[in-house]
């Protein structure tokens, strides 16, 4: 009679490699539950300290400055990223721990107080061509994290800890003053409406709801994506890096195209937030893939896939920020600084808690049902904001049509009565 396996046993494949087989836990051991809690609350943090900033802090723009809001929160961050690369001189334990939350809620401040003035800014400096503006600005986003891995690990490997870091942060702060000479100054009244107001406007909020679940599938990649690619391909970890690239290169390279043609095409913006959360929901649904397909994994599919699926994303997201920025003014919205601001800081939310979301959410569910079927729940949940959407175009063209109709027949029933009151001729 074959004797039960141990918890964990070496055995042998057929192959002669070493495996390892695992008894599956059937729930979390205190260390497991207690890891799980401290990780939670960091992010928890860290991101409300990013998103905290949506509701109020735009207003503060027409104050402050935007240009200052720019600088400020640049010197902060860079600041914060130099004391980062200082922690390992603090001492062991709960003041480590402590220092590095602390740094860590400093930085994501500084940082969206930037990112907030920067889209305003861009916005307003570029007022017919938002989209392409911020497509474009994606290739540098991509190329930093294209750049940052390979040189953090080797200034890492060649100076130790501190001096990525300390690199990294001098870095944004030279861009300080750089930026305060070149940066234009803009006037703005403070805006008429909240930030409220704008968030409750239903198209706001199913773009909201869209933003949400992009960024979501972005961060819930980070953490299981590198996992699904060692384990079931067998690669080794410096392969994994240009696994991403497919992700992050068909991103960068296709946001700029379609930042131009929701410019040059304003109507076109609708129908590519839909076409492309449908198109990311399918890239999601054959990822792992869900095993009601019955379809085999191959890594030239899983590049293929993750290649789609940059392309789509950027479909979706790049058309997001026009379209919360015309819903805004159709609603009554003045237009300047202020709006922009609003809208800005809307967006940042809405993506930081995506990113909160992401990860946790998908990790938990990547431990219990496995990436296959955490995929599936990934697509599944853009497939439901993009169908949403669509419904919500649908509705809102005949609206338009109905309200064109109606006010056809009241000026032809005007005219008929004009006329009806002039003089007749015999």
């Amino acid at each position: 009679m074959d004797q039960p396996l141990p918890p964990e046993s070496n055995l042998t494949s057929d192959d002669g490699q070493p495996e390892v087989v695992r008894e599956e836990s059937r729930g979390l051991s205190k260390e497991q539950l207690s890891s799980l809690i401290s990780a939670a609350s960091l992010n928890l943090g860290s991101m409300i300290s990013y998103s905290i900033l949506g509701p109020f802090f735009p207003n503060e723009l027409v104050y402050i400055g935007a240009k200052f809001m720019f600088v400020a929160g640049m010197f902060v961050s860079g600041g914060a990223t130099v004391l980062f690369g200082m922690l390992d001189r603090a001492p062991d334990g709960p003041v480590f721990i402590a220092m590095c939350f602390l740094v860590r809620v400093v930085d994501a401040i500084s940082f969206a107080a930037s990112l907030t003035a920067s889209s305003s800014l861009l916005a307003k400096a570029f007022p017919n061509n938002v989209a392409t503006v911020m497509g474009s600005l994606e290739i540098f986003s991509g190329l930093g994290l294209v750049l940052g891995p390979p040189l953090g690990g080797f200034l890492y490997q060649t100076f130790g800890y501190e001096v990525p870091f300390i690199f990294l942060g001098c870095l944004v702060l030279l861009m300080v003053p750089f930026n305060m000479c070149i940066l234009p100054n803009y006037d703005s009244a403070p805006s008429q409406h909240s930030f409220w107001k704008l968030v409750t406007l239903p198209k706001v909020g199913l773009i909201s709801f869209v933003i949400i679940s992009l960024s979501g599938g972005f961060g819930f990649l980070d953490p299981t994506l590198s996992l699904f690619v060692l384990n079931k391909f067998n690669l080794s970890a410096g392969y994994v890096g240009f696994v991403f690239l497919g992700l992050a290169l068909s991103y960068t390279i296709s946001s700029p195209l379609f930042g131009l043609l929701s410019d040059k095409i304003p109507y076109l913006r609708k129908w590519l937030l839909v076409s492309g959360n449908i198109i990311t929901a399918v890239c999601y649904m054959l990822l792992g893939p869900v095993p009601v397909l019955h379809m085999e994994s191959h890594l030239w599919l899983f590049i293929l896939v993750l290649v789609v699926n940059g392309i789509s994303a950027a479909m979706s997201i790049i058309p997001t920020f026009p379209e919360l920025l015309s819903c805004a003014y159709e609603n009554g919205f003045e237009e300047g600084l202020s709006t922009l601001g609003l809208v800005s800081g809307l967006f940042g939310a809405m993506w930081s808690l995506g990113a909160f979301i992401g990860p946790t959410l998908g990790g938990f569910l990547y431990e219990k049902i496995g990436f296959e079927w955490a995929t599936a729940a990934q697509g599944l949940w853009a497939l439901l904001t993009g169908l949403a959407m669509g419904l919500y175009y649908i509705v809102e063209h005949w609206q338009r049509r109905r309200c064109e109709l109606q006010n056809t027949l009241q000026t032809e029933e005007e005219r008929e009565e004009r006329t009806s009151l002039l003089p007749h001729r015999i």
